[in-house]
C-alpha cells in the first residue's frame, strides 16, 4: 500500500499542476481493449500504467483492493488462491478492472449481479484539482460521483484503486446446453433460468433466426464423468464451434447435454477466436477455416494478439463491434432487423439485470426501467464505403433507441451530440464535472464520438482531406496491406508477450 500511495501522490501532483495552469489532459493506461482510436500528447497525460497490482484481500468481508490496470485473468488467479471469485468476470482476460468499471461490461453472471460496476463498492480517485478522495455507493456525500463514474469512460477523475466484492469459488462449472428454435424461445429460456436459484451463469448464441443455444452454468465441485471440456489449448475447439457441434448432436436425438468445465477455462472460454471474430481474420486473408489451420495459427487467435492486430491494421474503423441491450420484448425485432441489415451471424445473447434507479451507472442512461435487458453482441465487418458504414451504425443505434434499449460505450458511437444527450443525463453529468473539477478531462461524448463525415449533423462536412491523408488512407484501405501490417505488429507483440500498447 505504501508504494501505491506514493504513486498516487505523484499523479495527484501532476494533475494539480495541470489544474493550476488550466491545461487539458488525458489518462494514459498503457493498453486498451476498446475499439476506439486513442489520441494524446506526451506532455499532457497522466500515466496510470503502473497501477497494475492486486493489493489486499479481506476473506471475512469477501472483498479485494485492486488497482485499475489489473487484467481479469490476473485478478481471477489471485482470487482463486484465496478460494474466491469476482461476481462478474469479463470473458476476455485482458479487460482490466478499471476498464470494466469505467466502460460497460455485462457478462454471463450479469442476469444475477448486473453490470461489472455493480460489484464495486467504492473507488479511490484523483479529482481534476489534484485532491485524492474515496467515493462509494454507501457514502451520501460521494454516491452521485461514484455512480456517474461507472460507465462514463474515465471522464470524471483518475481512478486509482477499487474495492470489489467477491464470492466463494468452486473448481468447475457444470454447463447445460438448451437448444432454441427462435428469438422468442431464447427469451423464454432466459426468463425461466432467471427464476432458477441454481443457475450461476447464463448466455446464448443464435446461429440464425431459428437456431440457437442457451448455455446455463452452475458452480460445482463435482465432475460429470467423462465430460471435462476445455477451450484454452491449441487443439481445443473454439467455444462457439463446440456449442454448434453440441447443438447438432442434440438435434440428432442425443438429448440434454451437460459437461464440466474448469472454472478459469469457463470464465475465459471466448478468448480463443474472440467469440467468433477470429473467423473474420481467416476470411480477410482467404485462409481455409478448419481444425488444422486453427491449430497452426492458434498463437494469433487470442484476444490480446487480435486486439493488437485490429488496431495496428486500421481495420477497427471498418468493423461493426457493438453490444446492444434491449428489453426482452424487443429482442426478436432487433435480431430480425440486424439480419436484414447486416446478415451477420452468429449473435451473442447475454441477459443483464439493471441496477435500482438511484444506483445506476452513467452508461445505463436516464430513462431505462427496471426490467432485465438482453445484450445482443453484433460483431463483424461492415461496408467498406465510409459513409455507408456510418449510416448502418447510425441506423442500428436508432433501432435500439426505438426499442427502448442502449448500446455499450466501449465501441464507437455514431450519435450527434444532441442525440447522445437525449439518452444520457447531461445536466447531472455536467454538474458533477464542474463540482469535481473534471473539466480539464475530455467529456464522455468527446471520448466516444466519431467524425460523422457529413452523414449527420455538422461534424466533418467542410473538412478537406490532404494528399498525404489520401495516400495513407488508400494504403490502409487496399487489401491486404493493412491486415499484413497488423499481423506483423502482432507478431512482434507475441515475441515480447505484451498487450496492445498505446503509443504515448
Amino acid at each position: 500500500m505504501e508504494q501505491h500511495a506514493a504513486t498516487v501522490a505523484q499523479m495527484a501532483a501532476r494533475v494539480r499542476t495541470f489544474h493550476n495552469n488550466s491545461r487539458p489532459f488525458r489518462i494514459y493506461h498503457g493498453s486498451t481493449l476498446s475499439t476506439r482510436a486513442s489520441s494524446r500528447q506526451r506532455d499532457s497525460i497522466i500515466d496510470t500504467s503502473s497501477l497494475s497490482h492486486v493489493l489486499r484481500f479481506d476473506r471475512t468481508e469477501k472483498t479485494v483492493l485492486v488497482e485499475p490496470n489489473v487484467p481479469m485473468d490476473a485478478l481471477v488467479d489471485a482470487a482463486l488462491k484465496e478460494g474466491l471469485l469476482p461476481k462478474v468476470v469479463m470473458e476476455l482476460p485482458n479487460i482490466t478492472v478499471g476498464g470494466g468499471f469505467a466502460g460497460t461490461s455485462g457478462e454471463s453472471s450479469s442476469f444475477r449481479y448486473g453490470l461489472f460496476d455493480r460489484s464495486i463498492r467504492r473507488i479511490e480517485l484523483v479529482l481534476g484539482n489534484g485532491d485524492v478522495i474515496w467515493a462509494g455507493g454507501d457514502d451520501a456525500d460521494t454516491r452521485d460521483l461514484f455512480y456517474a463514474c461507472a460507465g462514463s469512460c474515465g471522464s470524471l477523475g483518475v481512478i486509482t484503486l477499487l474495492e470489489m466484492e467477491l464470492m466463494d469459488a468452486k473448481p468447475y462449472v457444470e454447463l447445460t446446453y438448451k437448444p432454441v428454435g427462435s428469438a422468442r424461445e431464447a427469451v423464454r429460456a432466459c426468463r425461466e433460468a432467471e427464476r432458477d436459484p441454481t443457475v450461476d451463469y447464463m448466455d446464448g448464441i443464435m446461429f440464425s433466426m431459428n437456431r440457437g443455444v442457451i448455455m446455463l452454468g452452475k458452480l460445482t465441485a463435482e465432475v460429470i464423468q467423462g465430460r471435462i471440456q476445455t477451450f484454452d489449448r491449441a487443439f481445443d475447439p473454439w467455444l462457439y464451434l463446440h456449442a454448434e457441434d453440441v447443438l447438432r448432436r442434440i438435434e440428432e436425438g442425443t438429448g440434454v447435454y451437460k459437461e464440466s468445465i474448469p472454472i478459469k477455462t469457463y470464465l475465459f472460454r471466448y478468448d480463443r477466436g474472440v467469440f467468433w471474430s477470429g473467423l473474420r481474420a481467416f476470411d480477410y486473408f482467404g485462409v481455409p477455416f478448419n481444425r488444422i489451420t486453427r491449430y497452426l495459427l492458434d498463437p494469433f487467435m487470442n484476444s490480446r494478439t487480435m486486439v493488437h492486430a485490429l488496431h495496428r491494421s486500421g481495420l477497427s474503423s471498418q468493423a461493426i463491434i457493438q453490444d446492444l441491450a434491449v428489453p426482452y420484448d424487443g429482442a426478436e425485432e432487433l435480431l430480425k432487423w440486424t439480419d436484414d441489415s447486416t446478415g451477420l451471424w452468429p449473435l451473442w445473447l447475454c441477459p443483464v439485470k439493471p441496477g435500482p434507479g438511484d444506483e445506476r451507472s452513467f452508461s445505463m442512461g436516464k430513462t431505462m426501467g427496471q426490467e432485465t435487458l438482453l445484450d445482443v453482441g453484433v460483431w463483424g465487418m461492415g461496408p467498406k464505403d465510409g459513409r455507408q458504414f456510418i449510416k448502418l451504425n447510425r441506423d442500428l443505434e436508432a433501432k435500439v433507441a426505438e426499442l427502448g434499449g442502449l448500446k455499450c460505450l466501449y465501441a464507437h458511437a455514431y450519435y450527434t451530440e444532441d442525440e447522445f444527450w437525449r439518452i444520457y443525463d447531461e445536466q447531472g453529468y455536467t454538474g458533477l464535472r464542474r463540482k469535481y473539477h473534471a473539466e480539464s478531462l475530455p467529456s464522455v461524448y468527446d471520448k466516444v464520438k466519431v467524425d460523422l463525415r457529413g452523414v449527420a449533423g455538422e461534424q466533418g462536412q467542410r473538412r478537406r482531406i490532404s494528399w498525404g491523408e489520401w495516400a495513407r488512407n488508400s494504403f490502409w484501405e487496399t487489401w491486404p496491406f493493412g491486415g499484413l501490417y497488423g499481423v506483423a505488429s502482432a507478431t512482434k507483440g507475441l515475441l515480447v508477450k505484451s498487450d496492445f500498447l498505446l503509443k504515448r
